[in-house]
């Protein structure tokens, strides 16, 4: 009898742990990061924008001929597998329709003064042609950008020094695409979207045949896109850190190559913080 007490009592603590276990809300689904850090083991945050230019020799792996990584994110909000969000801050998505637009140049659907010269009604065809009614409708033609072409990336990540672990981790939180300044028709760079790290691990993970980060000294060994960013298998240089007045470094040390040192600067300074942290 004292048995079956026993018994039905660990049973009640067992339903009664997991209910407490249902009550409790969790973020892991609805947070940026692919491995997040709990708050209590965070001795040092610092949130940091970069720049990734896919041109760039270390960076070709992640933008080979039909395997952009581009590519990758475009057709995935296409097919309605990655949700695009309107600015890195990741709390408001938008729809597909509104991604293409942002896709779209500005101004490309008007007429330019060639095409107004060209452009006939049927009463007026010089040369007499007959005009079937029976034609079958021409598609409209798509303007949206080329993966090829949106080369530049801005990556947002939570710089923190973990003092469980006593390491320092790049937490990257949110990608956004850009439209470089040499395609937009107002002059300067123009933001497409931003999208979440986890749920673009979760594509690049589906989608292993496309979605490689392409080794040119051992084609045996591509690596998934997944693991180059977090084998930080890219280059890329520092545009902003967080701070009172949300100012880029371009806007504190000036343009060009001011902002360029700058940069390399607060990535030096960044490793010699983590560096100083072993003394204490």
């Amino acid at each position: 009898m004292r048995m079956i007490k026993v018994f039905s009592l660990m049973v009640a603590a067992l339903l009664s742990v997991e209910t407490m276990a249902q009550q409790v809300p969790t973020s892991a689904g609805s947070s940026p990061s692919v491995r997040p850090i709990p708050d209590h083991d965070v001795l040092f945050k610092k949130t940091v924008w970069r720049k990734i230019d896919l041109r760039e020799k270390q960076n070709k792996p992640m933008f080979s001929e039909n395997r952009q990584i581009t590519k990758i994110i475009i057709d995935a909000v296409k097919s309605g597998e990655l949700i695009a969000y309107r600015s890195d801050t990741l709390a408001t998505p938008i729809t597909q329709a509104e991604f293409m637009q942002r896709m779209t140049p500005s101004g490309s659907q008007e007429l330019t003064a060639e095409d107004e010269l060209f452009k006939t009604q049927p009463d007026d065809d010089p040369w007499g042609a007959v005009v079937s009614n029976n034609s079958e409708p021409v598609a409209p033609v798509s303007m949206e950008y080329f993966p090829k072409d949106l080369y530049l990336l801005e990556l947002k990540e939570d710089l923190i020094f973990d003092k469980k672990r006593s390491r320092m981790y790049h937490d990257i939180q949110a990608i956004s695409i850009k439209v470089p300044s040499t395609l937009s028709a107002r002059g300067f760079e123009e933001h497409v979207a931003s999208f979440k790290m986890s749920d673009l691990a979760r594509v690049f993970k589906n989608n292993p045949e496309s979605a490689i980060w392409y080794n040119p000294r051992n084609e045996a060994q591509h690596k998934n896109l997944a693991e180059a960013f977090e084998l930080w298998l890219f280059s890329s240089y520092i545009t902003k850190i967080s701070n009172p007045g949300n100012q880029g470094l371009g806007d504190i040390y000036g343009p060009g190559q001011k902002s360029l040192l700058a940069a390399q600067e607060a990535a030096e300074s960044l490793i010699e913080y983590e560096y100083s942290l072993w003394s204490y």
